[in-house]
């Protein structure tokens, strides 16, 4: 059975009683991403791509912290899009298409949260790669891996050690600086030796 990421889907998982983070978790994580960007690029944001953004639940936390960011949401769901993307500026569009993204501008905060471990190996690397070509800040790369213990939406989840997604990250010159925050290839050797790390680790 195709996975459909439709009205269904985010109800049970976002809204209903099995959902898998609250709207206070969300503004947690925000914050977060939000804060260690600004540290290294040593201002405030003023871009924020979201890929596989679902109904842009980061959109509204974004925006109270950062009235003025420019958001730009991308989502595979027609749902999403038909229901959000006017409001939200979300259009279609998955991580596998990255790649044909042509587009002169950068980002100062890339967001990809609970994605990676639901897409294939080759758009996994290619997406990586993308997003490493369109950031000049942060990414905040929230995934799961085989050692997590994992509770939630398990359909079509992808099993990765996390030194698979250590190797991908580390290839396109991302640094480790935080929970799920990596910093972009253009940053690299701007932080102290205690800052942040490329290393890849077993």
């Amino acid at each position: 059975m195709t996975k459909r990421y439709d009205q269904t889907y985010f109800e049970k998982w976002y809204r209903g009683p099995n959902r898998i983070g609250t709207e206070a978790e969300v503004r947690r994580k925000v914050m977060m991403a939000v804060s260690v960007a600004e540290f290294f690029l040593r201002r405030p944001i003023r871009s924020v791509l979201d890929v596989g953004c679902g109904e842009g639940a980061w959109f509204t936390p974004l925006r109270e912290l950062r009235p003025r960011v420019s958001y730009a949401g991308l989502e595979s769901s027609e749902y999403a899009v038909a229901t959000f993307g006017r409001a939200r500026n979300i259009r279609r569009g998955s991580i596998g298409e990255l790649t044909a993204l042509h587009t002169g501008r950068r980002y100062d905060l890339i967001v990809c949260a609970d994605v990676l471990h639901y897409v294939n190996d080759r758009d996994v690397r290619h997406g990586i790669a993308a997003m490493s070509r369109l950031s000049r800040g942060l990414l905040y790369l929230e995934v799961l891996t085989a050692e997590d213990d994992i509770i939630g939406d398990l359909q079509e989840f992808v099993r990765r050690p996390s030194r698979w997604y250590r190797q991908i990250f580390a290839r396109n010159g991302l640094t480790f600086v935080g929970p799920y925050c990596w910093l972009a290839p253009e940053l690299r050797g701007s932080t102290a030796e205690l800052e942040g790390s490329s290393a890849v680790t077993a």
